[in-house]
């Protein structure tokens, strides 16, 4: 299984990353960042996307080791030898724990020091390689408290069209300032930004006091490039940020920050997709032994769909236990045990008769009308014969 699983699980997160980093590309094509940040982003986006790789790589590959015992009849061999189907499973289920346990630790810990460390690398991209220059209709800024965007943007992308820019205080103050033009300048040192408006407003609200408008003709605005990491908040504001020991700290802690609803969802979220892989091997072994040749797209694609709906199942669940609408541990452990139920079911149904499953017979029952179907339209028959006198 080796080959397999490393090959399917190559290509399953290279493609999930390829399409995070072109989303990547233009985020920093918008805010004039230099791609050199790119190979750490990418290290600290692996352990989040290897989680979800993982289990989907895992099926496929044992689906492909048992069809391909199954194709050369050594199945057949080994039960007619007196090998049964439980002694079968029992490698693949063997390498489901192991893998299980390496899930256990990508969504465990893994996971959450990958998700913050990506936030304080993305905040330094943006705000160290900050060229004070805009697309059109992109929000960007010099700071993390300054926010602005154009409707238009001249070649340079330093002179806008249609300005607005929202400012942040120390204090917590809000500014609102609009303008019809507006021009960029970076100061020689690179460390201000130099924003002159014209025919203009700004609105500001004082913390404490109500709110000012002021018209002006032209006014010149100077904004300090913020440094790389200080947007950022300490490790622990998002419960997807927090370890399981964190976790469970803080879903004893009598009063925590965060509400124990959403600890707990994403608490028992991460302990059944972990205990979910060593589950796939019984749903993939009465498919693949049930699935011939010309049956295995249907066996995959049901899988596949069992699989995707497991997880949004979960989603859904960690969205209304965190919510205060469900119960995290009912909710959640529901989810996971008609998953787990299923695949029991599947398992323990072919242990009668290997590779007759209600899966297996649904496969040809369609397979069957799909056929009958494709006859009866003259689409797919038998070539007709040609005849020469």
């Amino acid at each position: 299984m080796a080959g397999p699983v490393a090959g399917s699980l190559a290509v399953t997160l290279t493609a999930i990353l390829l399409q995070r980093l072109l989303e990547l590309f233009n985020q920093f094509a918008a805010n004039g960042v230099k791609l050199g940040f790119i190979l750490d982003l990418t290290v600290q986006m692996t352990p989040i996307y290897l989680s979800l790789a993982l289990p989907a790589s895992f099926f496929f590959s044992t689906f492909v080791v048992v069809s391909k015992l199954n194709d050369g009849s050594e199945i057949d061999a080994m039960l007619a030898s007196g090998v049964s189907i439980s002694r079968l499973a029992a490698p693949f289920a063997g390498a489901g724990l192991v893998l299980g346990l390496v899930s256990l630790v990508l969504f465990g810990f893994l996971q959450p020091y990958g998700r913050y460390g990506y936030q304080v690398v993305l905040n330094a991209a943006i705000h160290a390689g900050w060229t004070a220059q805009v697309q059109p209709q992109e929000f960007t800024g010099p700071s993390g408290g300054v926010t602005l965007t154009a409707d238009r943007v001249g070649p340079s992308g330093r002179k806008l069209h249609g300005l607005f820019m929202r400012r942040i205080g120390a204090d917590g103050g809000e500014q609102i300032v609009t303008a019809k033009t507006g021009l960029l300048k970076m100061s020689p040192d690179g460390r201000r930004v130099e924003v002159t408006l014209d025919e203009g407003s700004v609105m500001e609200q004082a913390v404490g006091k109500a709110p000012s408008l002021v018209r002006f003709h032209n006014i010149a605005l100077v904004e300090p490039l913020g440094e790389p990491g200080g947007g950022v908040k300490p490790r622990g504001g998002d419960v997807r940020e927090l370890t399981l020991f964190e976790l469970s700290h803080l879903m004893r802690t009598p009063d925590p920050v965060i509400p124990r609803g959403a600890l707990a969802a994403e608490f028992y979220s991460r302990l059944a997709r972990s205990f979910a892989v060593p589950l796939l091997p019984l749903l993939a072994l009465p498919m693949a032994m049930a699935a011939k040749r010309r049956r295995r797209a249907p066996g995959l694609i049901l899988a596949g769909i069992l699989m995707m709906s497991f997880h949004h199942g979960i989603q859904l669940a960690q969205s209304l236990a965190a919510s205060g609408r469900a119960d995290p541990l009912v909710a959640v452990g529901g989810v996971f045990a008609v998953f787990a139920g299923i695949c029991l079911w599947l398992f323990l149904s072919s242990l009668e008769r290997p590779g007759d499953t209600p899966v297996g017979r649904a496969i040809s029952t369609l397979d069957s009308w799909i056929q009958g179907l494709r006859e009866f339209l003259g689409v797919g028959g038998p070539a007709p014969v040609s005849r020469t006198g």
